[in-house]
């Protein structure tokens, strides 16, 4: 299989999938265990790339550094309120730090 078929094949895959939600009848869409998986599955896909990023290198072992420690900070900086730009401000001094003590 080529590159571009490869893409193709995806590119109608995407399309077909798109299209069967317009196609589904609206009251299987409705019920209240659907409204709770919808609603949860973009936290639940967001928290799983966040912790690939976080725990592996471009190799994809596991790795425990400096962007943790950043993302704990800002878990507790998100706990305690804190306005988005500073969460984001901490973790990355957070992670600037370490680095510069040379915990990359």
């Amino acid at each position: 299989m080529t590159l571009w078929t490869a893409v193709l094949v995806a590119s109608a895959l995407a399309f077909g999938l798109k299209l069967l939600g317009y196609v589904v009848p609206a009251r299987w869409l409705e019920g209240p265990r659907t409204s709770r998986v919808t609603s949860a599955l973009p936290i639940a896909l967001l928290s799983a790339l966040v912790a690939v990023q976080t725990l592996t290198d471009p190799s994809g072992s596991l790795v425990v550094d400096a962007r943790l420690v950043a993302v704990a900070v800002a878990c507790v900086a998100l706990a305690l309120r804190a306005p988005f730009l500073l969460v984001v401000v901490l973790a990355a001094a957070t992670a600037a730090f370490l680095r510069a003590l040379g915990w990359s």
